[in-house]
């Protein structure tokens, strides 16, 4: 259910930058999504559906751009992919990692006219 929120944040950002550029329809809108957001993308297309009505915004295209989650290392400084539940660092074996990616949520461009 937070996807309505979510929605509500992405849509008011879109129009905004869209009247920022003097747009009279927004056709599409690319998002970057990390895996590990929990966002679901039928509840997104739902709810943008729902959102847009009467907007510029109105029958635009959400297009999904998912990040696979990333680890660092603390110690070796490397950044790698999760590798199922296994977080040793590849290089040198130790446990010191953070997420440093796979949360992600923004706009990354949109098609505008």
């Amino acid at each position: 259910m937070h996807e309505q929120s979510i929605v509500a944040s992405l849509l008011a950002l879109a129009l905004e930058d869209a009247k920022r550029g003097n747009a009279s329809r927004i056709k599409s809108i690319k998002l970057v999504v990390g895996e590990l957001t929990g966002v679901e993308k039928d509840a997104v297309n739902f709810y943008f559906g729902f959102m847009t009505k009467g907007t510029i915004a109105e029958g635009a295209i959400l297009e999904f751009n998912y990040t696979k989650p990333q680890l660092r290392c603390r110690d070796c400084d490397i950044i790698f992919p999760r590798n199922g539940l296994e977080f040793n660092c590849p290089q040198c074996n130790k446990k010191a990692i953070e997420l440093v990616g796979g949360r992600e949520l923004y706009i990354d461009s949109m098609e505008i006219i």
